[in-house]
């Protein structure tokens, strides 16, 4: 019966161990994905004259450290 329970609870967190990986890969897709978009609105001002040259190369700067840690699978999708 111990031997039942063991296994049944290793499957249980490899589950848990599981579903937070999944987590953690979906929140940082979205966060990427709002770094993208940051970065298009400040270029789409800059562009149109109401931001700035700065404001842009921030949120290219916030985009790229985003990529170095979590990857660039999000502008795949």
């Amino acid at each position: 019966m111990a031997g039942f329970l063991d296994r049944a609870r290793e499957q249980v967190q490899q589950g848990l161990n599981q579903g937070k990986q999944k987590l953690d890969e979906v929140q940082a897709q979205r966060a990427g994905n709002d770094l993208l978009k940051q970065l298009g609105a400040a270029y789409y001002a800059e562009r149109r004259g109401s931001g700035t040259p700065d404001a842009t190369q921030q949120a290219l700067s916030a985009l790229e450290a985003h990529i170095a840690t979590h990857g660039d699978g999000f502008l795949r999708g």
